[in-house]
């Protein structure tokens, strides 16, 4: 792998595995894996207990609610300063050390970064219906709904704080149907796309790599 650091940025619909494709990949790589426990380096950089920040969401509508409102549902006020914050965290995080970094329009923070890759993962509302019943326990008519509000929620914050839309072809450099191949199988095929990326002469030149 790259002596150099490098970063890939995962963004994902609701139901289609992407945050556990995204921490087995960070696993095969060796690298560092980065999810929510940004909101704890937020609540530190703000002087504020975790809990403050996710508290709201948690009490209201339970684990999933965070996945529809990623910033809470604060003022615009405090929202902006969260999302501020979390801005910072990610770049220092990018700087730092090779990692894989989930949501949170990283895609867009890092978009000058070298040796930064971007993933969008999907999958057919069929395949993220049953994963949605079988991984998350869910009922069929929660499962539905929630396939409709989450997405709705990410492409709302992505389209307010990067200025397009998670699964915008134009800002990836990988976009994977996940329910053709699976967990784990979409983990081989991100790893080896990692290592031909960062080999890739294209790249070096345009900050862009062919696209598979």
């Amino acid at each position: 792998m790259s002596e150099k650091k490098y970063v890939i940025t995962v963004s994902r619909q609701f139901g289609s595995l992407g945050r556990p494709i995204a921490r087995k990949l960070a696993e095969r790589l060796g690298i560092k894996y980065y999810d929510r426990d940004i909101v704890d380096m937020t609540a530190k950089k703000m002087n504020m207990r975790a809990s403050e920040i996710v508290e709201l969401e948690e009490s209201v509508q339970g684990g999933f609610f965070r996945m529809k409102y990623p910033l809470g549902m604060g003022t615009g006020n405090i929202r902006d300063q969260i999302f501020e914050n979390q801005k910072t965290i990610i770049k220092e995080l990018a700087e730092k050390e090779s990692c894989v970094i989930v949501g949170r329009c990283a895609d867009s923070i890092l978009s000058a970064y070298e040796n930064t890759m971007h993933v969008y993962i999907y999958a057919s509302a069929e395949k993220r219906f049953e994963n949605c019943k079988k991984e998350f326990g869910m009922e069929p008519d929660e499962a539905r709904r929630m396939m409709l509000e989450v997405d709705k929620a990410r492409e709302r914050y992505h389209l307010e704080y990067a200025g397009y839309l998670p699964q915008d072809p134009n800002h990836k450099n990988l976009m994977i149907d996940a329910g053709i191949l699976g967990v784990d199988k979409t983990v081989e095929l991100l790893e080896n796309y990692v290592k031909l990326f960062l080999q890739c002469e294209t790249y070096k030149k345009t900050n862009k790599c062919i696209q598979f």
